[in-house]
């Protein structure tokens, strides 16, 4: 066998894997996707950002069965409930969660400014509420432990996965075999996330979320911060001094309510980063708080 001939046979082969080790999974069935207006919309996608979802789901990142730790993470991306930086806020770190033997789903979910929805602020909840059911669901076919599934959001979708987390609210019930399942996450990871939409909000996720005049008891019920209990999971949460874009207040103050409600809570606020914190190549100390996000999960006892 001639070298050019080998070489292709092996990239074939690499190519087939890595098409196994992500997969699409849509979110709802032909038919039965609630808070729609029946619109067929597509996928509008520009410089790695998510502009329109025309089919809710997400990717599923699968590590190698030799490292599968059974844990596993519903990643909601950042965008301002405008859009979704699924690459950066997405993508990248499921495979980081990848490395530590945890499997990652990353989330398409339907913006508040979908043309299609009946009620803009049901449909996100409606597809994470959804997500974290399918994850559960099929723990034991993906060898998982159903007790280890978190969900983890930036920016915007920190907010949304802080929503899951508080949320008592079975918005996602379609009257089929995932109705029983609870959408609850085991624990949560935030960063620089969006919480309050009161007097410290991020303008444009709460303009986009709940419209340019929302009333108070709307305002208050989706203020994260205020909707904290008992029963909300665990949370990791990272956010820089100096992020003018999301005022940190907003991660102070979901933190001060965790502490009320007694909710273990490892929370860091680094000097440096903006709005900027990423995987990788973060300023000064900002850049250890993925091995600090590790250590926590490792302490937690989600990851052995």
């Amino acid at each position: 066998m001639n070298v050019k001939l080998t070489s292709l046979l092996v990239a074939l082969v690499l190519g087939s894997l890595v098409a196994q080790a992500q997969e699409f999974i849509p979110l709802w069935p032909a038919g039965k996707m609630p808070n729609t207006k029946g619109m067929k919309l597509k996928d509008s996608i520009n410089n790695e950002r998510l502009f329109q979802v025309g089919t809710p789901g997400m990717t599923a990142f699968f590590p190698s069965i030799q490292e599968n730790k059974q844990c596993a993470v519903i990643i909601c991306p950042g965008g301002g409930y405008h859009h979704e930086s699924f690459q950066i806020s997405g993508f990248q770190l499921a495979k980081w969660f990848n490395t530590m033997g945890i499997t990652a789903f990353v989330l398409n979910y339907r913006l508040p400014l979908s043309p299609d929805l009946v009620h803009r602020e049901l449909g996100p909840i409606q597809d994470a509420e959804r997500a974290l059911r399918i994850v559960r669901a099929n723990a034991g076919k993906w060898n998982l432990q159903s007790n280890k599934i978190g969900i983890m959001g930036v920016s915007a979708g920190g907010h949304l996965a802080a929503w899951l987390g508080n949320t008592p609210d079975d918005v996602a019930a379609i009257g089929d075999s995932l109705n029983n399942v609870s959408y609850r996450p085991d624990f949560t990871i935030l960063v620089s996330p969006v919480i309050t939409l009161g007097k410290y909000a991020h303008k444009g996720s709460a303009e986009n979320l709940l419209g340019a005049n929302p009333s108070k008891e709307m305002i208050d019920k989706y203020s994260m911060e205020l909707q904290v209990k008992p029963t909300t999971p665990p949370c990791f949460i990272a956010d820089a001094f100096n992020d003018k874009a999301v005022d940190p207040r907003n991660s102070l103050m979901f933190y001060q309510a965790l502490l009320d409600k007694n909710i273990p809570t490892s929370f860091h606020v680094f000097p440096q980063g903006a709005h900027n914190i990423a995987l990788r190549n973060n300023p000064g100390s900002t850049q250890q708080w993925t091995a600090l996000c590790e250590a926590w999960l490792m302490e937690m006892g989600f990851v052995k």
